[in-house]
C-alpha cells in the first residue's frame, strides 16, 4: 500500500463495487492500486486489547496504518502505561466490551491470554470490527469450529499473529518444499524446548488495580496466584497448552503449511508434574502425528529448535536464525523468485523481505491492512490457524489420555472414542460462554 490507509467507509464501498474480492492477479492488484490517485481520507481507528509486551509490539506496528484510539486491559497499571506510550490520547477501559462499543474503533488488536482469544474475536467481528489476534488461536478444538462459522458468515477480515508466515526464511522454506526442491516430503520434525516447572506458589489477595475475575473469564474461579497471570499463564492448562500450543502455533503452523494435509493419527507421550498450586503443563512431551497424505510429523521438546523437512531427495532446516540445506545452496543456480511463490496468492511484492520477529511482524501487520483495504484473506487465515492449533490440541489430548488417537479431520471428531471427544471442549464459567 502507498500513503495513509483508507477509511473503512471508503474501502468497504470499493469492495462492494467489486463484489467483496479483487479478482485480478496479485501482482496486478497492487500495481493497479499504486497507479490510482490517492485521496486524502480519515485514518482507521485502532483499538488494542491486552497491552503487556506482545500487545504493545503489535499496536506499535499498527500505528503506520491507523490511530490508536482505545486501549483495554484488566490491569490498570498496564493500561495506564500503555496509554502513556501511545501519546496519552487513547481512551482506556477495563472491560474490552466498552472498547468494542466505540464507533471510532474500526480495527481491533487482541493480545490477551489464550483463553480469551475466541470470545474476543467473535465479539469484535459481531461488533463490525476487523481483527488481528495473537496465537494460539483457541483454547479448544470446538472453539475453532465456532470461530470458522462466525467468521464465514461475516464480511470481516481476521489475521492471526503467526508472523513466521511473513518471515522470509520460513516462507522460503515452505516454498522450496511445496515446489519439490527436496523431492516428495516424507517427514517433518518440529522441535522446541521443555516447559518450565514451578511451584507450589502462594495465594495472595487480588491487587486493587487488577480485575482477577474478568481476567479468568471462562475458566474456573480460583484464588489469585500471581504466577497464573500475565506471561506465566502459558504453563497452566486452564489458560493455555504449554509450549505445545505456544511454540507449536508457530512451528507446527509452518510444518502444516508445507505438508498440505491434515492429521489422522496422533500418538502423544508426556510426563506431568504433581505440584499443588504449581505449573501443570507437561515437564517432558512429544508426539508423532501421521497425515492423510502419508507424511509424518515429529513434535519434540528437545534438539535444535526449528523445523526439519525430509524428502526423498534431500533435507531442509529452518528456524528464526537460518534456512539451510542443499536446496538453499542451489538457489544461486536455480533461483525461486517471489513472484513464483505458490503458498499464498495475495502477496504485496512492494514490501521488502524481512526476517526476525520484530521485522517480520511489520510485514505481517502490513498484510493484515492490505487485506482490510481489499477485503482479501490474510496470510494467516482462520482456517489455517484453526487447523494448526487443532493439531497442538490433539497432541495435548493424546498426552493427557495416555494413548494414541485416531482423528477424522473432516468431521473433526475422534474415531470410535467417546471419551476423547469429551476433550474437544471445556466447561465455561457462567457469563463467559462462547457461542
Amino acid at each position: 500500500m502507498t500513503g495513509p490507509a483508507t477509511s473503512r467507509r471508503d474501502f468497504l464501498a470499493s469492495a462492494a463495487l467489486g463484489g467483496g474480492l479483487l479478482v485480478a492477479p496479485h501482482l496486478q492488484t497492487f500495481a493497479s492500486a499504486q497507479d490510482k490517485p490517492r485521496h486524502k481520507v480519515e485514518r482507521l481507528g485502532v483499538g488494542a486489547i491486552g497491552m503487556r509486551y506482545q500487545g504493545s509490539v503489535i499496536t506499535e506496528k499498527a500505528r503506520q496504518y491507523g490511530d490508536i484510539v482505545a486501549i483495554a486491559d484488566v490491569d490498570r497499571h498496564v493500561r495506564e502505561q500503555a496509554r502513556a506510550s501511545f501519546g496519552s490520547t487513547p481512551r482506556i477501559f477495563e472491560d474490552y466490551q466498552d472498547l468494542l462499543a466505540r464507533k471510532d474503533v474500526d480495527v481491533v488488536l487482541i493480545a490477551t491470554p489464550d483463553h480469551w482469544h475466541t470470545k474476543m474475536i467473535i465479539d469484535a467481528v459481531r461488533a463490525g470490527k476487523d481483527v488481528y489476534c495473537e496465537k494460539p488461536l483457541t483454547l479448544t478444538i470446538d472453539e475453532g469450529k465456532i470461530l470458522r462459522k462466525v467468521i464465514g458468515e461475516s464480511d470481516r477480515v481476521v489475521q492471526v499473529g503467526t508472523w513466521q508466515r511473513s518471515d522470509s526464511r520460513f516462507r522460503l522454506a515452505v516454498e522450496l518444499v511445496r515446489q519439490g526442491r527436496i523431492g516428495k516430503l516424507k517427514r517433518v520434525t518440529a522441535a522446541t524446548d521443555k516447559n518450565p516447572t514451578g511451584g507450589p506458589f502462594q495465594t495472595y489477595p487480588v491487587p486493587s488495580h487488577f480485575n482477577w475475575d474478568l481476567w479468568q473469564g471462562q475458566t474456573p474461579d480460583v484464588p489469585y496466584i500471581p504466577e497464573r497471570a500475565h506471561y506465566t499463564f502459558r504453563w497452566w492448562y486452564e489458560y493455555s497448552g504449554g509450549k505445545m500450543t505456544d511454540w507449536g502455533a508457530h512451528h507446527i503452523d509452518i510444518a502444516q503449511w508445507a505438508i498440505q494435509s491434515l492429521p489422522v493419527h496422533i500418538d502423544g507421550k508426556a510426563r506431568f508434574p504433581s505440584v499443588e498450586n504449581g505449573f501443570n503443563v507437561a515437564t517432558d512431551f512429544g508426539a508423532t502425528v501421521k497425515y492423510a497424505n502419508g507424511v509424518e510429523l515429529i513434535i519434540a521438546d528437545e534438539g535444535r529448535r526449528g523445523i526439519l523437512f525430509e524428502g526423498d531427495k534431500g533435507r531442509l532446516f529452518v528456524n528464526r536464525g537460518t534456512v539451510a540445506g542443499v536446496p538453499v545452496d542451489e538457489l544461486k543456480s536455480n533461483p525461486l523468485p517471489r513472484d513464483e511463490f505458490v503458498a499464498y496468492d495475495f502477496d504485496n511484492l512492494s514490501r521488502p523481505e524481512r526476517a526476525g520477529k520484530l521485522d517480520a511482524i511489520i510485514n505481517h501487520m502490513g498484510n493484515f491492512f492490505d487485506c482490510i483495504e481489499t477485503r482479501r484473506t490474510p496470510i494467516s487465515s482462520i482456517e489455517d490457524s484453526h487447523r494448526t492449533v487443532s493439531t497442538c490440541h490433539l497432541a495435548n489430548i493424546s498426552q493427557r489420555l495416555g494413548r494414541p488417537l485416531t482423528w477424522d479431520p473432516e468431521q473433526e471428531l475422534f474415531v470410535g472414542d467417546s471419551e476423547a471427544n469429551t476433550w474437544l471442549k471445556r466447561e465455561q464459567r457462567a457469563g463467559y460462554e462462547i457461542g
